[in-house]
Formats: C-alpha cells, sequence, structure tokens
C-alpha cells in the first residue's frame, strides 16, 4: 500500500496527471471510471485566482465520485500562493498539488512552473510555507532540473521533503528538453532508492504503454506512475495497465461502442458543467483521439469539430457507430 499523508493507496497507483485544457471533471470522470487511482485537475493559475478570474475559478470544481482528487496550482509570488491555499482549501480537495515542472514559456518566463528550478530555496521556501498554511497534504510534480547541467533532483527531492511536502512526481525531462528525446526515468529511481526518503516518488513521462509501466515498477523501483498523454482519448489506458499487471496479457482493443458511448458521456458530461457552447467547443479535441485509426474517417471528423450545436456531434456519434459497426482495432 502506498500513503499520501494518510490517505491510502494501491500498490503502484496511477496517477492522472494534471493537463491544461485536458484533465477536467468530465475527462477526470472516464479516467476514474477506467481505474485511476488519482486524478488531478488543470493547474491553476495563483494570479488569476486571486483576481477571481473565471477560468481559474472554474477550475476548482471537483465532485465527491472523484475522490481522491488533487488540486494543482502555479505561481512564484509567496503572498499569491498563500492566498490561493486559502482559497483552493475551501473546495476541500483531498491534495493541494504544487506545479514546479511546467515549461510552457508563459509560465516560465514568470518564475513559476519549471522556472523556479533555477532558484531551489525559493522552491523549498514556498513549498514550506503552503504546507504551513493548510490541514491538506501539499505534494509537488517537477522536472529533473533546469537543464542537463543543473540536475539537483536529489537534494531537491530531500529538502522538499523536510519541509513537509507529502509526496513527489518527477517528470523524466529537464525543462530544457520540453517534450523531445526520452524520459530518463534513472535519476528518479535514485531519489526513490535514496534512504532518508520516505513519501511517495511517483515517475512520470512517456508511460504509453502497459509494459512501460510495468518497467517503471519492476525495474525502476517507483511506487507509482503519473499518466499524461497516453490517456487523451484514451480513458481506458489506466484499465489496460492493470489488467496487463494482473495477467502478463494486454486488455482486448477497445471497441467501436466503448469508444462512440465514451466520446458521447463525455459531450454530454462538458455540456452539463460548461454549457451548451463551451462544452461543445472544448470537447472538440478529444474526437481524433477517441477515432484514431479509423480509415477515411476525415467526413466524420469535420462534422464532429465543426458543429456548433451538440444535436448535429451527437448525430455523428450515431454516424460512426452504424457505419464503422464492424471496424476492428488493433492494440
Amino acid at each position: 500500500m502506498v500513503k499520501i499523508d494518510t490517505i491510502e493507496l494501491p500498490d503502484f497507483p496511477l496517477l492522472l496527471a494534471p493537463m491544461e485544457d485536458v484533465s477536467d471533471p468530465p475527462f477526470r470522470a472516464l479516467c476514474k471510471e477506467q481505474g485511476a487511482d488519482v486524478v488531478y485537475t488543470e493547474f491553476i493559475s495563483s494570479e488569476g485566482l486571486i483576481r477571481d478570474a473565471a477560468k481559474s475559478t472554474m477550475k476548482l470544481d471537483i465532485y465527491e465520485k472523484e475522490r481522491p482528487v488533487g488540486i494543482q496550482i502555479f505561481g512564484a509570488n509567496l503572498d499569491s500562493m498563500l492566498q490561493t491555499v486559502d482559497i483552493v482549501s475551501e473546495s476541500k480537495p483531498d491534495i493541494i498539488d504544487i506545479n514546479f515542472g511546467c515549461p510552457v514559456k508563459k509560465v516560465v518566463s514568470k518564475g513559476a512552473g519549471a522556472g523556479i528550478l533555477k532558484d531551489i530555496d525559493l522552491m523549498v521556501s514556498l513549498t514550506e510555507a503552503m504546507v504551513k498554511r493548510t490541514h491538506l497534504p501539499i505534494t509537488v510534480k517537477t522536472r529533473l532540473g533546469w537543464d542537463h547541467d543543473s540536475i539537483r533532483i536529489l537534494e531537491v527531492a530531500e529538502r522538499l521533503q523536510d519541509v513537509g511536502c507529502k509526496a513527489i512526481s518527477i517528470h523524466g525531462r529537464t525543462r530544457a528538453q520540453m517534450y523531445k528525446g526520452d524520459a530518463n526515468w534513472a535519476p528518479i529511481a535514485e531519489v526513490k532508492n535514496n534512504p532518508r526518503m520516505h513519501i511517495p516518488v511517483f515517475g512520470n513521462g512517456d508511460v504509453d504503454t502497459p509494459e512501460r509501466a510495468m518497467k517503471m515498477r519492476d525495474e525502476f523501483g517507483l511506487d507509482g506512475c503519473m499518466i499524461g498523454r497516453a490517456s487523451i482519448g484514451n480513458p481506458w489506458f489506466f484499465k489496460q495497465v492493470k489488467h496487463f499487471f494482473e495477467t502478463g496479457e494486454h486488455l482486448s482493443p477497445i471497441t467501436i461502442e466503448e469508444r462512440v458511448d465514451a466520446a458521447r458521456r463525455h459531450l454530454q458530461m462538458a455540456i452539463d458543467w460548461k454549457g451548451e457552447i463551451l462544452g461543445v467547443f472544448e470537447t472538440r479535441r478529444h474526437y481524433t483521439n477517441y477515432f484514431k485509426g479509423i480509415p477515411h474517417f476525415k467526413e466524420y471528423r469535420q462534422k464532429m469539430v465543426t458543429s456548433d450545436a451538440s444535436k448535429d456531434v451527437f448525430e455523428a456519434f450515431d454516424l460512426v457507430l452504424k457505419d464503422f459497426s464492424d471496424y476492428q482495432f488493433s492494440e
């Protein structure tokens, strides 16, 4: 069993990574149903939240069926981050996670996200102040370092643990790498094998097959893995990994019926949460992934991503089910 503070999780839990414009309540619900052990919100700007920006405030919406759920925040200003902790705590998440890993320029340029990897002392002091501010467990998601020449993740993990961080998720790339090249899990394993470390150490980056999840567990000995891009359009990935762990075999390919049902439910939950206009618009990015690999699909996809009325999108789903009922997906 793995524990984040008092939160009990199964052996080698699978965590849904916080992803901007992806891990909203509808998507998190689907992933939770398919075996995600912990889910995280999209990351939330501390500055946006204390200004009561509508988009940031909406990201605080969480539901009982998601638990345990973490709300992730980012920022580099102490006062703003402490105010954010107060606001976030009112939403009653199970975990508050700090993003010290986002490599995007607009975040990094403000010293937030992975930008703080250039100032480890600030990273540690922010974490310590936030731990003292709330009764909720504070966790951290970060990267190996700013670049290849400044990888200090062993020291960083120790210091974060020493100030009260309850778990750490580490993406196996530096900020300089962005998402290029292969993730390097060896330094994450060094953190886990450090005899001083006693909090859970989760790996992140390039877990895109059940085999790679098993490798992270068995060869690198990590406490669990955080899954991001592999779940987009494939909320079943969590179930696929767990099935592989239990049987050593791949789960049967997800059928067209299951894919249409997920897309349909995803859209309906988005409409229920955001309203018709935003629900339709912001769910479009998922359809290509739900139906990836189907030949001669352009006409159907066009209707899904250009229609402004949900009625038309639901009709497109019905048409896909009818026209591709015999299509067999490969693993």
